[in-house]
């Protein structure tokens, strides 16, 4: 089986066209997402960890245009995309990285991530909680739009059907959507309550999920 990052080196020039089918709720996930963080500036430093193609990026962009942020992530082919979609802009930068190893001492307002942590074990995305706690100021946000566990194997079973039937009438050609279910196989999800917990255990004073549909679903936490 390909790791994570090949198979999103794979998809990279194809990534941001096949969203808005591969996530149903895509105008509510990434704008309730984009909500949640809610600054005292106008100019708030942010740290998009996964960041991809940048497409989270993308959306806080559009509600801080001034906001410094940096986007992290382990695919260069997917961070040239990135590169392409904020070209010009100075106030974006880029770092190669894996999120789990990757070191900083800066301090952030906020730390985003879309789509990428549930890649982790339960133990790394632990730890990884507490390292972004570390990394932000007080009163600082960490939002996380995520793909997430049904609460037992039942409830998972159906959301994972019924993802299937969506894909397998939408207009997506065929190979793209058993890439998906490819893809489907390294995720390493939780669910919405294990995670929440895990925040709280990190140091986050508030924790919340503000949306959720089906398998997507809003982590949210503030220091």
């Amino acid at each position: 089986m390909t790791s994570v990052k090949e198979q999103f080196d794979r998809i990279s020039e194809k990534y941001d066209s096949q969203r808005r089918i591969l996530i149903p709720c895509y105008t509510d996930f990434y704008g309730i997402a984009v909500e949640w963080l809610h600054f005292k500036t106008s100019a708030p430093k942010i740290l998009d960890l996964g960041a991809g193609t940048g497409l989270f990026s993308q959306f806080v962009l559009e509600k801080y245009p001034q906001a410094e942020l940096t986007l992290l992530d382990f695919s260069e082919p997917m961070l040239s995309v990135a590169r392409e979609r904020f070209a010009g802009i100075k106030n974006v930068s880029f770092q190669v990285a894996d999120m789990m190893t990757f070191q900083t001492e800066e301090k952030y307002d906020a730390v985003i991530s879309s789509l990428a942590i549930h890649h982790l074990s339960d133990e790394d995305k632990q730890k990884l909680f507490k390292k972004i706690h570390g990394s932000l100021n007080e009163g600082g946000f960490f939002v996380n739009a995520e793909q997430v566990k049904g609460r037992t194997n039942y409830i998972h079973s159906f959301y994972t059907q019924r993802r299937h039937l969506r894909l397998e009438c939408s207009e997506l050609p065929k190979e793209a959507v058993e890439a998906s279910y490819e893809r489907n196989k390294l995720d390493q999800c939780a669910s919405i309550s294990e995670q929440l917990e895990w925040l709280k255990e990190a140091g986050f004073k508030e924790v919340d999920c503000p949306f959720k549909y089906y398998i997507f679903a809003i982590l949210w936490g503030m220091k």
